[in-house]
């Protein structure tokens, strides 16, 4: 794998079904009606598009997947690189997934932090977490499959809850369906074990949030909060796996709905001067993640 994240790059036409397959709409802010069917359809190349990338996903993402997941990536020792630069690596990957936006996750990067700036102007923490919230993906450039980067998360070692995206379809030919140990309700974990000790399925979010933390960030606990969680929409927009939850989970809840609200519905095609933003972002990065980190 590259060793650097200054090498050459090349465009990776990442699918993110998780920007457009929602079965919950809580956090709209503007009509039903605006938003696209998300009803299969095989003559549908966008729509078959996101049904293949969840299926793989659920076929694939099982206990011993994501433990051998973790045991790779956190290592740490893919590459190094300062947020900024990784930032920059993002320029370079388009969610081929979204047919109305195609611009790079850089943008919606700055879309998301700006109009978080504008809504909490007091909280530069919050303005960063929008800024670096997607930087997980970067693993779509170190050969790790689109299943296992973008999407939905879910909880592995317990039963699939029925909010899942595709759930009645797609979990069956994951063999952890069919694992006693692991198909019940409650699983391998006790109630209200907390989402701390709970095992997710891999992908950008818990990529990031461990980086972060082997990386010694300072950013506060709700920071981290919406970093690991914000693609756990099962959770925290279709009401399962409360039962796993802790006190604490509940106190972190509002700030990770408040946090989903600005990744969701702040695309646009109006683009932000990054160049210009680039020096406030900076001071925050250096203040709360300085220097090269290891990935």
């Amino acid at each position: 794998m590259p060793s650097g994240i200054g090498q050459p790059l090349s465009i990776v036409n990442l699918i993110d079904p998780s920007e457009h397959l929602r079965p919950e709409l809580k956090f709209a802010a503007k009509a039903l009606e605006c938003f696209r069917d998300y009803s299969i359809d095989e003559n549908n190349p966008i729509k078959e598009r996101v049904r293949k990338t969840y299926l793989e996903m659920h076929t694939n993402q099982t206990m011993h997947f994501v433990t051998d997941r973790i045991q790779q990536w956190t290592s740490f020792s893919t590459f190094k690189s300062g947020i900024m630069d990784a930032l920059e690596k993002l320029n370079n990957l388009v969610d081929e997934s979204d047919p109305d936006n195609s611009i790079p996750n850089i943008v919606h990067a700055f879309q998301t932090a700006e109009r978080i700036r504008l809504e909490h102007p007091d909280d530069d923490w919050f303005h960063l977490t929008g800024l670096i919230h997607d930087l997980g993906k970067v693993m779509a450039f170190y050969d790790e499959p689109q299943w296992a980067v973008v999407g939905d998360t879910f909880p592995v070692g317990c039963q699939h809850a029925p909010s899942i995206v595709y759930r009645d379809t797609s979990f069956v030919n994951n063999p952890d369906t069919y694992d006693e140990r692991y198909n019940t309700k409650f699983g391998i974990y006790e109630e209200h074990c907390g989402l701390s000790n709970v095992t997710m399925s891999w992908g950008h979010d818990e990529f990031l949030y461990r980086v972060l933390v082997h990386n010694k960030t300072t950013l506060p606990e709700q920071a981290l909060y919406m970093i690991r969680f914000h693609s756990f929409y099962p959770w925290h927009s279709g009401g399962d796996y409360h039962h796993l939850c802790d006190k604490k989970d509940l106190e972190m809840l509002p700030w990770i709905r408040e946090f989903n609200k600005y990744d969701l519905y702040t695309k646009s095609h109006e683009i932000p001067d990054i160049v210009a933003l680039k020096p406030y972002y900076q001071k925050l990065i250096d203040k709360y993640i300085p220097g090269e980190l290891e990935w």
